[in-house]
């Protein structure tokens, strides 16, 4: 048996490694960390110290006054439905239309792939997207925040070159089956493209759950709201409260403006953070695709 022998330089190297890491994951979490602690924390604390990890005194007002009315809640089911039914329908157009570019004796299958890079180096610009959603009429509807984005041209580009190396066997072996070309996608593609097919369903839905500005533009309606909007509407009216607040109770005002931001932090970012350990085995595989192996 080959016993294998670590030199001090390699154990220096693992150490340092090992530091330069840990330091790395501290200062990414710590901030986190701060926010939450902030948000549960009583207006007169957030003045005084100027960094905490634990409150000392522990206070749910921010988040009283965030969910004061049923508004916010209903704004988090626009946001769910906007995320999970936009992540569907991009993964629908993005696997189909990736499936049938994957296959050489597609017609026009160059001169697609041309306009699809094409897409990725020019865009029409802000204006022609909105004259364009308006004269479909998608205007104060959740379609106008799925559809202008149902494929991601690079996402396409990735999904299709994992395609094509599939094994071309195991596709003849479902077509002498009897397998036609949705039941094969179906039945033998997609359970064997489960890596890549997590990995951009988190960045699908990563991407809907944080998209502000689409909304902003498109949404006229307060009932549609999403719920990043929603959360920037009561982060305004808290500065507009703290502006117009008199001398007596404008520090008071200023302080819960703070927590209240880190409640709204906390509220838009812990949703989308409990959909990773569900795609976690996956996505740790699939984010390799297309890197060069040894």
């Amino acid at each position: 048996m080959n016993t294998r022998y670590r030199t001090l330089g390699g154990t220096i190297f693992d150490v340092a490694n090992y530091i330069v890491l840990a330091t790395i994951g501290i200062v990414a979490v710590l901030p986190f960390l701060y926010v939450l602690a902030g948000s549960f924390a009583s207006d007169t604390e957030l003045t005084r110290r100027a960094f905490f990890i634990i409150p000392h005194s522990f206070s749910i007002t921010a988040y009283k006054y965030i969910f004061s009315t049923d508004t916010i809640l209903h704004s988090l089911f626009n946001s769910l439905y906007v995320t999970i039914v936009g992540t569907a329908v991009n993964l629908i157009f993005t696997v189909t239309m990736a499936y049938a570019l994957s296959k050489r004796g597609t017609w026009g299958r160059n001169a697609i792939m041309n306009l699809i890079i094409f897409s990725m180096l020019f865009g029409g610009g802000l204006i022609p997207t909105y004259l364009v959603v308006r004269d479909l009429r998608l205007l104060d509807s959740f379609w106008a925040l799925m559809l202008p984005g149902a494929i991601s041209a690079f996402n396409l580009i990735i999904v299709k070159n994992f395609f094509q190396e599939l094994p071309p066997e195991l596709e003849e072996a479902a077509r002498i089956d009897g397998c036609a070309d949705l039941s094969l996608l179906w039945r033998i593609v997609l359970p064997l493209s489960m890596p890549v097919l997590a990995t951009f369903t988190l960045f699908y839905a990563v991407g809907h759950w944080n998209n502000f500005y689409s909304a902003l533009l498109y949404i006229n309606d307060p009932w549609k709201w999403p719920l990043q909007v929603l959360l920037r509407q009561i982060v305004l009216l808290s500065q507009m409260a703290a502006g117009s607040a008199d001398s007596v109770d404008y520090n008071y005002v200023q302080q819960a403006q703070q927590s209240i931001k880190m409640a709204v932090i906390i509220v838009g970012t812990i949703p989308i953070l409990l959909v990773y350990p569900f795609l976690q085995k996956h996505f740790a595989k699939g984010v390799l695709i297309g890197s060069v192996k040894g």
